[in-house]
């Protein structure tokens, strides 16, 4: 391969720095919309113990693993995965783990743009005082679901809409970007991190004063294992390994910038428990309200859109605190974007030879036409409806069951037998700085249970078993 020697320009100012983006990268919609409703749905604190074990033994490995291809290779991820490999005696054809992961990350932000967006469009329905208005105008017939739903549902319904509010993003992360690593990237998580943590604990305290915490607290760290089923497992096996963005590219772009001499297994060991506390602290967030009000904490996937909306606009306050919750959303949702989109931007610019803001704006308009196919999804649209290997569904269905269940589970099954079986040893040990028993552990997980649990996860998803 001609373009082994080639690698990518700059580096992270510091390993805080990194950990910030990365962390920024792996805390999303996942943490504070998905993870507390499948708590919900799965009993809770017994969950969150399983969970907690699945990214120890099986998130934080291959976070480590693909974090050294980055280093080693020094390159974007096809290249990397390529380098490490041919100094090893393997195959270059390697190469595919990257550039799978490339394609993965951007497949999923074209519908995450999207969901993105209807983070936005609430920032203006609370800050405009809709919230606290449907709640009142409901109050007599009692119908507060059926006016937060026209709400959600108006959204889904208008294309021009849905269209505005996902431009927003992608010309907000094509700006991040255009601007490079340090000045753009770097500038953008190190200053929208902080101000993530500190919204997500304004609204905990919030939720402590004004909701039932004490019933929150007990649902969410009081483990009951007779609801703890193989299912349940197995989502918090997925969940662990999705939750830190592996598989899609970011972890080996950013490690590519990862600077000399920084400890890739302490840095991810902080990534994996800042991710987890803010995915903790979204349930803390949430689940008070949830409680004050009556509802139900398995409400799934509407908890975000259509639960809290409810609550927020019959609490003290309400309408202010639904916007400062929302604004945190779309910051979690922006951090995760311009991470996705960075492993193609610096893929057009080493590879095609772009300079850095039309690298941007190329892959962020090839965003924003796929993200066409997922709005006029929602939207019903006629044209969107397709299937794939006999699983039918519209545009967005289709990605989404490519990406989730496909995709990105085999990608962490190979990155786990590549570094696990095919890297010598001494490389790895070399770039991660561990020796002894730590290093065995490390490659036990990543020659053993790594692959084990995601092969059976992988099974489970396409339907191969059924537990």
């Amino acid at each position: 391969m001609s373009n082994l020697n080639t690698s990518v320009d700059g580096r992270w100012s510091s390993h805080f720095a990194y950990i910030l983006a990365a962390t920024g990268a792996a805390v999303g919609l996942g943490n504070i919309w998905k993870f507390p409703y499948i708590m919900g749905e799965n009993g809770g604190g017994a969950f969150v113990i399983v969970y907690l074990l699945c990214i120890l033994f099986i998130g934080i490995p291959v976070m480590m693993a693909e974090v050294m291809i980055g280093k080693r290779g020094r390159s974007t991820p096809a290249n990397a995965a390529a380098k490490v490999a041919t100094e090893s005696g393997s195959s270059k054809h390697w190469s595919f783990l990257g550039m799978s992961g490339v394609v993965a990350g951007f497949l999923i932000l074209s519908f995450y743009v999207v969901i993105a967006g209807w983070a936005v469009a609430y920032v203006v329905h609370a800050g405009s005082g809709d919230f606290s208005a449907i709640a009142a105008a409901a109050s007599d017939s009692g119908d507060h679901a059926g006016k937060i739903g026209e709400i959600f549902s108006g959204l889904l319904s208008n294309p021009a809409e849905l269209i505005t509010y996902t431009t927003i993003m992608v010309v907000a992360t094509v700006l991040v970007l255009g601007k490079g690593l340090n000045k753009g990237l770097e500038k953008a998580v190190t200053s929208l991190m902080p101000a993530l943590f500190i919204l997500l604990a304004i609204i905990m305290v919030y939720s402590a004063i004004e909701g039932h915490f004490g019933e929150a607290a007990a649902f969410m760290f009081a483990p009951d294992f007779s609801k703890l089923t193989v299912h349940s497992v197995l989502e918090a096996l997925g969940h662990a390994f999705f939750t830190l963005s592996l598989s899609s590219g970011i972890m080996m772009i950013y490690g590519a910038y990862l600077p000399e001499g920084v400890s890739i297994a302490k840095t991810s060991i902080w990534i994996a428990i800042c991710d987890t506390v803010v995915a903790l602290m979204a349930g803390l967030a949430i689940y008070p309200i949830v409680f004050a009000n009556g509802m139900e904490p398995a409400a799934g996937p509407g908890l975000l859109f259509q639960t809290l909306p409810i609550a927020f606009g019959k609490m003290p306050m309400g309408d202010l605190f639904g916007t400062v919750f929302f604004v945190m959303i779309v910051f979690a949702a922006f951090t995760s974007a311009i991470a996705l989109l960075e492993s193609a931007t610096a893929y057009l610019v080493e590879r095609r030879g772009l300079a850095r803001w039309p690298a941007a704006i190329v892959a962020g308009s090839g965003i924003w036409v796929l993200s066409l196919g997922t709005v006029f999804s929602f939207t019903g649209a006629e044209w969107t409806k397709m299937s794939f290997f006999g699983n039918g569904g519209n545009f967005f269905e289709v990605i989404d069951f490519i990406t989730a269940n496909i995709m990105l589970p085999l990608a962490g099954l190979f990155t786990a037998i590549f570094v696990g079986w095919k890297v010598k040893k001494a490389h790895v040990e070399k770039e991660m700085q561990l020796t002894g028993a730590a290093m065995g552990a490390l490659m036990l997980c990543l020659k053993f249970i790594a692959p084990i649990a995601i092969t059976i996860v992988f099974a489970q998803l396409v339907g191969i078993i059924s537990l």
